[in-house]
């Protein structure tokens, strides 16, 4: 049930998110920033990984997700897979549950994830893309992103957080007792 509530808010973030690069681009003062569109996906993922308890189940959330945004970003087919896997393995290795509950560790942990994805990115773009002109120009891409992704997190924190709730199974009395 969690994992299906995932995927489908997953889903529905990364369809925000392909509109959303065209509503601030109609704004005067933010449309002129590049780059600025933030990942609505990346906060999900961290949240996943400082609360999944299946590493299982939770890796394959991220690849499947990983993979729809290699889809709608129309990326080369497994960056943004391993990048979503990757992510959702250090922030479980991180550990960080008790440091994600307030508003200002929630801003810092998906900036720094933030961060990690686009230098990924740039990194492994630099090394299999054919064009070292796009790896410089996604590197001045890296920081506003990451900003932008930080200012949304909290946001994509709390809907998290309500599935999170929604979701969880408690067992009832009489139920898992013992015999």
């Amino acid at each position: 049930m969690r994992n299906s509530a995932f995927l489908a808010i997953g889903v529905g973030l990364l369809i925000l998110q392909s509109n959303l690069f065209r509503l601030l681009g109609q704004l005067p003062a933010i449309g002129r920033i590049p780059g600025i569109t933030p990942s609505l996906l990346l906060p999900l993922i961290v949240f996943m990984g400082v609360h999944e308890y299946s590493i299982a189940r939770g890796a394959a959330l991220a690849f499947l997700l990983g993979y729809l945004l290699d889809l709608f970003a129309a990326a080369p087919v497994g960056l943004f897979t391993f990048i979503t896997v990757a992510t959702f393995i250090v922030s479980r290795a991180a550990g960080v549950r008790l440091a994600a509950q307030t508003f200002l560790t929630k801003i810092a942990l998906a900036l720094v994830f933030a961060l990690l994805e686009g230098v990924l990115v740039v990194v492994l773009t630099a090394i299999f893309g054919g064009d070292p002109a796009r790896s410089r120009a996604l590197a001045m891409l890296v920081a506003p992103h990451a900003a932008s992704t930080a200012a949304i997190a909290p946001l994509v924190f709390a809907l998290a957080e309500r599935v999170h709730g929604a979701t969880i199974i408690l067992a009832r009395p009489g139920e898992g007792g013992a015999r």
